[in-house]
Order: structure tokens, then C-alpha cells, then sequence
């Protein structure tokens, strides 16, 4: 155990973690020449296309120092703050920590958050000093940056690029000399935490751990502890770029089992994996419960693909610990589930993930979030869609969450920012200058209102400078009213809303327009109104197709023609009372992009 080494890299996004875990591949000989590729660890095609990491990935590196032999197991996490639960995953199964920065932007929203994270965990923390080799680098000020923030000494700071392979070799003799090797007695019994798990379709669910005491080997009767299953290891090794099969994994390591389990709900992350013959008396304290942030409906767009999509979504979960859902149905789309998410750019990624990787066609319906509803009689009710929401004579008030939101940006970009968190019932509560023209502004802000487009909104202001982070706060009373859109008089459940009062107005109109725009014209009239209760607050009417019942009457009599079209009036009032009314998909997504 002395000669293992277990650690992450943490930093913001695009701040090239995966680029210098590249080399740090290379370096050690991990990958060869013809394996070699940008983003080696990035092996699904969404990362690759949006050069993101979406999923930690753990890999085992062997280098030589001074003549010893060690073993280092990298992990490398996402950056963006919707994947902050794989980060703190990815922690847990580390002893030490690569704080990057990019010398060309400094210290980052997501770089601090990520920070304390590992802090609290008690890591050992190095920072390094990315991107280098730019000609656009502020090295100077981004170790004084670094320096304030951790109070570490310049000379700690490891100077490195990814591109090019700098530093790469002082900061492998760093994590050698600085991160502590793991602690863990390999005699007692087996204690081993699940951070990940994926499913194979040929071998089952094959699940990763960290082993902390004790040795799993191949052949033994394990036992998970929260699910009290028991199963074979059919076979055990560590993470390589393939996995490889050893005859035991060692207290301190990294490693994976596989024992042909196929019921993705028997393996949960964070669960302790133990010996039959030699139980351990108590399990590792698991990860924290994932606090979903953003709620949105899925459904199949065929109702027939229900139990498809179920287990898209339970073989989905195994990858993805962070998504939660449960079954509903709604009158306009039939059965389907209702997720969690951590933010939009998840909730876009499990879409994705959904169509590609189990080629299910699924409609997204408008994301909300939870509400707390106190009706008359003092009952609380969780509100997770607008359908919920008890009736207006019985609700007392209702409660909304709210969020810390921390942006950091350059100077200049102050007043338009504030504009937007203020029209967005922000509070300001606290603007402290990180260096001259760096700055960090805190706002208090219901996270209903950052939910669909205040990321993209935040970014174009600011030109692409601000970066973005936050942490709920509590539940606060709101004047909120649920919005419902009627099309002819029905209500379509799927696009209603809960949304404040003094919003409601401008929100109706933009979505009656948005729909007028997408939904196709028929041959009757359609009348799409936004109300709140039983009151109109906006209207827009789709005219009818018209058919010129007329064009046969070559002159002749006013009666004739009047006659025809007194016929066809009658017809479309007929087909107004039974004809239905089709949404387009892109109608449910087009009220996220309302202000485009």
C-alpha cells in the first residue's frame, strides 16, 4: 500500500483536465502510440462532440521513481457544475487532488466549489498550473489568485501544459512525494465502496470500487450490505484502459467486479461491497443523497415503448446516479416518468443518451421545480408538477426554493449582470473583488428562475467571461399562480406552469405567440388562450384553412353563394367541437427558449 497512489484532478470547464491526463497517460506508459487519441478517457461520442466530460473515468498508471514502483490510479471528473455528484464520487475514492487552473482565465465558480468539496473530504490538495504554453498566460497573477485561496507557498504551484507536456514529470514526482498512500489494513475483512457501475449486455452490471480494508479475490461469495444480495466474483481486476483481470485486488486500490448481475436496481452507488464468510462489522459511510435541482417529464413518443423506456432508464441510472425518477401519466401524453436533474445541461445529456445509446424517441416536457404547498387546513404538500398544486380555495400559500448563486466575472461586466440576476428577483448580498478587475458577486435567487435560460443568457452578456455556481438555500413563501394554456378550451396539462404573478402576464403572451408560430394550421379556427384559474390573461388565434367553397358559382344569384357558405360555416363549427389539435415536439421545448 505504500506504493499506491489514489487521486482526482478537479478543476472548472474547459480548463484541460482531460488534455493533461492525456499526457499523464503517455508519460507512464499507460496507452501506446496507436491507442494515443485526444480525450483518451472521454470514451463516449456526446463528450467528445461537446469536449466535455460527462462521466468520471478511473485508470490505473505504473511509474517508476527513484528506483521504487508505484501504482497511481487517476480519476478524472467533470467540470461543469451540473456534474458536481460525480465529482463528489469521484472524491470520495481519492486521497489527494490536482487543483488545475488555465493561466490564461484564473480561478474559476466551479474551481472553488470543486475545492472545497475535496477540503472537506480532507485531501491533499496540489495545484497546478495549466495551459503554459499560450502566449495569452498571466501566470503571475493566477499563483497570487491560488495562493490567496489555498494559502499554499508560490513555489508548491507546478507549472504544466497539456499540450505540450510541460511539467508533466515534475508534477508526477509531486503527487508521489505529496498525496499520501492509501490507509486500509489488507487482513481485516473486506470493505470495499462502489463509486460507479456500467452495464454490459453480454456480462451484466460491472461495478467499481475502491477497496479500503481487506482483498477481494476472484471465486469468493460476496455480499452488497444495503441490498443484501450475495453473488460471485465471477471475476476481479483493475481499471487499465481495458479492464484487466487479476486473481485479487488489494486494500488501497482500485478495481472492478463482475458477477452477472442483471437487475440494475441491486447495485447502488455508494454501497459497501463485503465477504460472506468474513463480514465487516459496519459499512462505509456512502456518498451524500443527490438533491435533484431541475424536474421534467419524460415520455415515449409511442406509448407503446413504456417498458422499453423503463429499462433505458434503469440501465441509464446505473451510469448516472445523479437522475432520479418515477413513474406518472399525463391526459396529453400517456404514461411515462417523472425525473430529477441536477441542472439543464443534464437533463439535455440524458435526452441525448436516451436517443443514442438505447434509441428511444422521448418527449421532454416543460422542466420545473418542486414547490411546498400549505393548504387551509395546514397540510403540506410537495408540488413537483403544476398538476399537483391543491385547489386555489383550499391553498393557504405556497413555498419556492431558493438558491447562493456565486458568479465570478471580469469588472466590466458588473451592471449588466446585476440587471439580469435583479429582472430574474435576485438579491444581492455580497460583491467582493478577487483581484482589480475580478470580481465575485452572491446572489439569493429562486431557482425556479435560472432553471431554463439564465446559463445562456449569463454567458452571452458577459461574453463567455462569467462563471457560474450555486447551492440551494431554503424553502421561501411566493406569490405564485399556476399558468394554464388551453388550446379550444382544453387544457394541455403538459405546458402548464407555476409561475410568479408578476410575471405571468408577459410569460402568457410570449408562449400564446410561440405557440401560434409552431402549431400547424387546420381547417377550423384554434384559439390558444393562457389563463390562471378561470381568467383569460392572453389569447392568440390560429385562423382556418379555407376551402373556397364558392369558385363553382359563375356569377348568378348572392343567395346561392351565401347558402354555400352558411353550409361551410356549419361544418367548421361541427369540426371545431370534435377535431383535435396535434403538438409538435418542438412546441413542449420552444417555451425554453422564449427569449431567443
Amino acid at each position: 500500500m505504500e506504493h499506491i497512489r489514489n487521486f482526482c484532478i478537479i478543476a472548472h470547464i474547459d480548463h484541460g483536465k482531460s488534455t493533461l491526463a492525456d499526457r499523464l497517460l503517455e508519460v507512464t506508459k499507460t496507452i501506446t502510440d496507436r491507442e494515443k487519441q485526444d480525450q483518451v478517457l472521454d470514451d463516449m461520442d456526446l463528450e467528445r462532440e461537446r469536449g466535455i466530460t460527462i462521466k468520471s473515468h478511473a485508470i490505473q498508471m505504473n511509474y517508476t521513481s527513484k528506483g521504487k514502483n508505484y501504482v497511481l490510479n487517476l480519476i478524472d471528473t467533470p467540470g461543469h457544475v451540473d456534474f458536481s455528484y460525480e465529482v463528489s464520487r469521484s472524491i470520495a475514492a481519492c486521497e489527494g487532488a490536482l487543483l488545475l487552473v488555465d493561466a490564461t482565465q484564473g480561478i474559476q465558480a466551479q474551481t472553488i466549489s470543486n475545492l472545497y468539496l475535496a477540503i472537506d473530504q480532507g485531501l491533499e490538495i496540489i495545484p497546478v498550473l495549466n495551459k503554459m504554453d499560450l502566449p495569452s498566460a498571466m501566470p503571475e497573477e493566477v499563483k497570487d489568485q491560488i495562493v490567496d485561496m489555498i494559502g499554499c507557498k508560490r513555489e508548491d504551484i507546478i507549472a504544466t501544459s497539456g499540450k505540450t507536456g510541460l511539467g508533466v514529470d515534475v508534477l508526477l514526482e509531486a503527487i508521489i512525494e505529496r498525496i499520501p498512500p492509501p490507509k486500509g489494513d489488507k487482513n481485516a475483512p473486506l470493505q470495499a465502496l462502489i463509486f460507479d457501475s456500467v452495464f454490459n449486455s453480454f456480462r451484466g452490471i460491472i461495478a467499481y470500487y475502491k477497496v479500503v480494508n481487506g482483498t477481494v479475490k476472484k471465486g469468493d461469495k460476496v455480499k452488497f450490505v444495503n441490498t443484501g444480495k450475495e453473488y460471485f466474483a465471477d471475476e476481479v481486476g483493475v481499471l487499465r484502459l481495458k479492464p484487466e483481470p487479476r486473481n485479487e485486488v488489494y486494500a488501497g486500490d482500485v478495481g472492478y467486479i463482475i458477477s452477472g448481475i442483471k437487475d440494475a436496481r441491486e447495485v447502488k452507488v455508494g454501497d459497501t461491497i463485503t465477504t460472506v464468510e468474513n463480514p465487516c462489522s459496519e459499512a462505509i459511510k456512502g456518498f451524500e443523497e443527490v438533491k435533484p435541482m431541475v424536474f421534467a417529464g419524460i415520455y415515449p413518443v409511442d406509448t407503446d415503448d413504456y417498458e422499453e423506456l423503463r429499462d433505458a432508464m434503469d440501465k441509464l441510472r446505473l451510469n448516472d446516479a445523479s437522475l432520479t425518477y418515477e413513474p406518472e401519466s399525463s391526459a396529453a401524453l400517456g404514461f411515462g416518468f417523472r425525473c430529477g436533474f441536477l441542472g439543464m445541461l443534464h437533463m439535455e445529456i440524458v435526452q441525448e443518451r436516451l436517443e443514442r445509446e438505447f434509441g428511444m424517441n422521448v418527449i421532454t416536457t416543460v422542466p420545473n421545480v418542486s414547490y411546498i404547498a400549505y393548504t387551509t387546513k395546514g397540510e403540506k404538500v410537495v408540488v413537483n408538477n403544476p398538476s399537483d398544486l391543491p385547489d386555489p380555495a383550499r391553498l393557504d400559500y405556497v413555498e419556492e426554493p431558493y438558491i447562493k448563486a456565486s458568479i465570478i466575472t471580469k469588472s466590466e461586466y458588473i451592471g449588466s449582470i446585476m440587471t439580469l440576476c435583479i429582472e430574474k428577483r435576485g438579491i444581492l448580498t455580497n460583491q467582493h473583488y478577487i483581484t482589480a478587475d475580478r470580481v465575485e458577486l452572491v446572489f439569493e435567487m429562486p431557482l425556479a428562475e435560472i432553471v431554463f435560460d439564465f446559463y445562456d443568457r449569463l454567458k452571452s452578456i458577459s461574453r463567455g467571461y462569467a462563471s457560474f455556481d450555486y447551492h440551494p438555500l431554503e424553502y421561501r413563501q411566493s406569490n405564485l399562480v399556476k399558468m394554464d394554456i388551453l388550446l379550444n378550451g382544453d387544457q394541455v396539462d403538459a405546458l402548464s406552469a407555476l409561475i410568479h404573478r408578476d410575471n405571468a402576464y408577459a410569460f402568457g403572451k410570449k408562449i400564446c405567440e410561440k405557440l401560434k408560430e409552431l402549431i400547424p394550421r387546420q381547417q377550423f379556427v384554434i384559439a390558444i388562450q393562457a389563463a390562471i384559474g378561470a381568467k383569460v390573461i392572453a389569447r392568440e388565434t390560429i385562423s382556418a384553412i379555407r376551402k373556397d367553397v364558392t369558385a363553382k358559382c359563375y356569377g348568378g344569384d348572392i343567395s346561392r353563394k351565401r347558402k354555400l357558405l352558411e353550409k361551410q360555416k356549419e361544418g367548421k363549427k361541427r369540426m371545431r367541437q370534435v377535431g383535435n389539435v396535434e403538438i409538435p415536439q418542438q412546441a413542449f421545448m420552444a417555451v425554453l427558449k422564449l427569449n431567443d
